[in-house]
């Protein structure tokens, strides 16, 4: 990971984001009942907070959970980018008829063109099938549409939804608190990692996931208003948490002042489309301004280092910044935001062009967002990526630990721990083995035909080795199976054990050389040093590597 931690541009005298949230001046008095705001299925909540939330915001300050209520991944992490294969697409069924007609555009070309699943969060039964009667006509390909019955607040699920990660081969989800006061929105991630089986890890950081833009090179960007929601930490403690719990190098940049954004996120002018590539907002009229002064300097940096960047128009008009960069990258296809404002809608084409030059072996697909961008956002806002499973159709599964160098002793009890996917709901069975040859073989068995809680106590045997490693092997109904090992050697100070001692002597000398080379090619125990069935090659060379060993 060779980038450098940076933080750009901070500004002085930071706002309390909690008490003054989007420049509230007004306070609530005791005489002032204050409750916090209560959605219903069509209303046009904006992406800001609204002044009845910033009301309930002062009383009650947004405070994210405690670093290490949960605990940071360990071993193998990574946060996935948007431009990789994409298993899903994230929405909430909420907001005016305006809205829902973009998200049918949107699940329609998820679904058909797009070739990945939408997961649509419904509040209730008759949201469900209002849902489910739009998408149809809209003519999405129902079989990849997935309801998931759980209440929400808003459509923003971008902000307050499942980011993703990888451990080693697992999906697992890295959650934030919400920056506005919206508990079922905050609520839905550990909810929605345990309904598809995923891990859960709560960041300890107040946040709006629009805020946030990474490649698959562990690099990310965000803009300091990440300070302003979290005033006690510093910029570095800021980015040191997100490199614990994503395996992330983020470079904080300034924010456009949000008399222009009000959101203050990354997401409204730069879009990351590859290892090394990105395309960020252009200000053609307005030359000069700040936002066109942070655009053009992280343009600037980044071609510097190598980059490749893509300009696309951006306007603002009677308040509204109508972006081109916030769009839904899903597998072969990108979704572009167009407007029909008179003073925007020329810019249309110019921008659909730049995104087609930018990803030539994309499909551009405009999609009509002049309905919902005077909120505040517009697609990318309304959507979170489920990244592809990495098995195929064979589950996969982690070992979270005994990954290496640890010292046992006999007696010890142990937890083992492990993470399993799955790439549609299905049942697993877990088996869990020993090998005391550096993962050569693995002949002694753990435990075998559990149930995948992802957690078992051993007790550690009386077995002596350098060269441990631990299995965890996921097995599911059709005899498909996915495994992991510890990735460095484990010692056990234990009796020791001799591999390639096939003829239980405890001593590997000439006599099991003999009894080899007897059995050499054929199948059976007599000889099968490894327990692979058969007596070959390797047999001969565990033998021969392991000669002398216990005289």
């Amino acid at each position: 990971m060779a980038t450098t931690r940076t933080a750009l541009g901070n500004r002085a005298g930071k706002i309390l984001f909690t008490l003054m949230a989007a420049g509230l001046a007004a306070s609530a008095t005791a005489s002032e009942p204050v409750e916090r705001p209560v959605y219903g299925s069509n209303d046009a909540v904006p992406k800001t907070m609204t002044p009845a939330e910033q009301r309930w915001v002062e009383l009650n300050p947004i405070v994210a959970p405690a670093r290490g209520v949960t605990p940071a991944p360990t071993g193998d992490h990574r946060a996935t980018a948007e431009y990789e294969p994409v298993h899903g697409i994230c929405l909430s069924w909420k907001g005016p008829s305006g809205w829902k007609a973009i998200m049918q555009q949107m699940a329609k070309h998820i679904t058909t063109s797009g070739e990945a699943f939408v997961y649509v969060a419904v509040s209730n039964v008759s949201e469900r099938t209002e849902a489910n009667t739009a998408l149809t006509n809209a003519g999405a390909n129902m079989d990849r549409v997935r309801f998931m019955l759980r209440t929400t607040d808003t459509i923003w699920i971008r902000d307050y939804g499942p980011r993703y990660m990888y451990q080693g081969n697992v999906r697992a989800v890295v959650d934030h608190t919400y920056n506005r006061p919206r508990p079922n929105d905050n609520n839905y991630n550990s909810w929605f990692a345990q309904q598809l089986g995923h891990a859960y890890y709560e960041l300890p950081l107040v946040h709006g996931g629009g805020n946030y833009h990474l490649n698959s090179q562990f690099e990310g960007f965000a803009t300091d208003l990440i300070m302003d929601e979290n005033p006690s930490l510093t910029a570095n403690e800021i980015i040191d948490i997100w490199f614990d719990y994503q395996a992330v190098e983020t470079r904080l940049t300034d924010a456009y002042p949000s008399s222009v954004d009000s959101t203050q996120h990354i997401d409204m002018w730069l879009q990351v489309i590859g290892t090394r590539a990105a395309v960020i907002s252009d200000w053609p009229f307005e030359s000069g301004s700040i936002q066109a002064q942070v655009a053009d300097g992280l343009t600037s940096q980044l071609e510097s280092e190598g980059w490749a960047i893509t300009r696309v128009p951006a306007r603002r008009v009677s308040g509204v910044h109508y972006t081109y960069t916030n769009v839904v990258m899903c597998n072969n296809i990108v979704l572009v935001p167009t407007y029909t404002n008179s003073l925007v809608s020329p810019l249309n084409q110019q921008a659909l062009d730049a995104w087609a030059s930018a990803l030539p072996d994309h499909t551009i697909i405009p999609i009509n967002c002049q309905a919902i961008v005077t909120a505040s956002g517009v697609m990318h806002c309304i959507t979170m990526h489920i990244p592809e499973h990495l098995g195929g159709d064979n589950p996969t599964a982690y070992l979270e630990t005994l990954r290496g160098g640890q010292q046992l002793d006999p007696g010890d009890t142990v937890e083992i721990r492990w993470l399993t996917d799955v790439p549609s709901p299905q049942s697993l069975t877990v088996s869990i083995d020993l090998s005391v040859d550096g993962g050569s073989s693995f002949g002694t068995s753990i435990a075998a035909g559990l149930a995948d809680t992802g957690s078992f106590i051993w007790t550690v045997p009386d077995i002596g080795t350098t060269a441990g490693r631990v299995r965890i092997t996921a097995l599911n109904g059709q005899g498909l199976s996915g495994f992991d090992a510890s990735v460095e050697n484990i010692t056990i100070t234990g009796t020791p054990i001799c591999p390639g001692d096939v003829t239980g002597s405890g001593v590997v000398n000439l006599a099991d050389l003999n009894l080899v080379l007897a059995n050499f090619g054929s199948t059976g125990p007599d000889g099968d040093a490894n327990g692979d069935g058969v007596v070959d090659l390797a047999d001969l060379n565990m033998v021969l590597a392991n000669f002398g060993c216990g005289s």
